[in-house]
């Protein structure tokens, strides 16, 4: 656990910074943390300093691959214990060697801003999953990690969260992408409408097929919150709250930008403070009675990867697939009866090994006292 704050400590005074760092940043992540237990808060606020220093980095960079290259090194060297003078690197240096978090998760986002440099289009809605479990589902993985909940479903249902905040991210930023010369859209749902992409990005302008498109990411951002919604369930009492919260308000992104006819070119969709407070109000009052699925879905394909690397640290370090999950009254009867079987099964065992053993033991002094006759006569 972090320690408790002391203002004579330089280190945890370093937590405080980042704090500032997020409150000109994410509005809804500063919002939802807010329900977090410190411990975890300041962990959660380290992270998100870091990644935001480091998109910042490599965006007001004049040489990208030298930011990336950078960047790398200054995590080598948070890995190492040894970081450089600056305020977020300190404080994930405690994050990471606190809670031994995974280095592929942070590779994977690096990876995701070496995207963001290549000018790159996708092909399909499959290859925008691939960059958002970079950017995003990685960072749902950290979180997770982080709360104490490294079960491979719990991880998936956090990346995929991660995914569809991302997805939301690229329904609402079409406009500011394209005037930075970048298009997250699927190509394939462009050439459905009719629009070539490359002569779009000279002119970014409003029409029915980008509309429809932006409409179409936000049905499937959806899809994948729903389907995300469930891994609160094992998350911890206090952490369902918090998270539920970030989940809730970032699919209202969505539902303010169909109310604006899915206009994300001459506008940009924002959730209104009040709707803020009072969706943490709902999740709030919703996120215990979330329950975990008998079974869990299937991993979204893109962020397969990063499930497989939470697990070989698991093993490496030896560290325990902890949760907490919030099963529904059937499943908790069906556990308890669960329970009790097994318990029955095991005082079986051992009553037929006791068996065994006082039979072994009989068979061992019948032979002791026929030897002893025979020696006697």
């Amino acid at each position: 656990m972090l320690q408790p704050y002391d203002k004579n400590n330089v280190n945890l005074r370093d937590f405080d910074e980042c704090v500032s760092l997020m409150r000109g940043g994410s509005k809804t992540f500063f919002a939802a943390s807010r329900l977090l237990p410190k411990r975890v808060r300041q962990a959660s606020v380290a992270l998100y300093a870091f990644c935001r220093v480091a998109d910042d980095l490599v965006d007001n960079s004049n040489c990208a691959s030298d930011s990336l290259k950078q960047l790398s090194e200054r995590l080598d060297l948070i890995y190492a214990q040894e970081p450089m003078e600056f305020i977020e690197d300190h404080a994930l240096s405690h994050v990471v060697h606190q809670f031994k978090l995974p280095r592929p998760l942070l590779d994977a986002l690096m990876e995701g801003f070496k995207w963001d440099t290549e000018t790159r289009f996708y092909p399909n809605i499959e290859a925008v999953h691939d960059y958002g479990a970079r950017v995003a589902g990685s960072v749902g993985a950290m979180m997770s990690w982080i709360m104490g909940a490294r079960h491979s479903s719990t991880l998936a249902r956090a990346c995929e969260l991660g995914v569809a905040m991302q997805l939301t991210n690229i329904a609402r930023d079409v406009g500011e992408d394209a005037k930075n010369g970048r298009l997250y859209l699927p190509l394939d749902w462009l050439q459905a409408e009719g629009i070539d992409h490359e002569v779009w990005l000279k002119n970014p302008t409003l029409n029915p097929g980008i509309q429809n498109v932006v409409a179409k990411l936000l049905d499937e951002a959806d899809r994948l919150y729903k389907k995300s919604s469930v891994g609160v369930a094992d998350l911890a009492p206090e952490f369902r709250a918090a998270i539920f919260a970030a989940r809730l308000i970032y699919a209202e992104i969505g539902q303010y930008l169909r109310a604006n006819n899915c206009d994300s070119v001459t506008k940009r969709s924002v959730v209104p403070f009040s709707r803020k407070l009072w969706l943490l109000v709902q999740a709030k009052i919703q996120a215990p009675w979330i329950t975990i699925p008998k079974t869990p879905p299937p991993a979204l394909q893109a962020i397969a990867y990063l499930i497989n690397a939470c697990e070989e640290h698991c093993a490496i370090y030896n560290l325990k697939h902890e949760g907490f999950p919030n099963r529904g009254f059937p499943q908790r009867v069906e556990w308890v009866l669960e329970l009790i079987e097994r318990r029955l099964e095991e005082q079986e065992q051992q009553f037929s090994r006791s068996m065994d053993q006082l039979t072994g033991e009989s068979f061992q002094n019948l032979a002791g006292s026929r030897k002893t006759v025979d020696s006697r006569s």
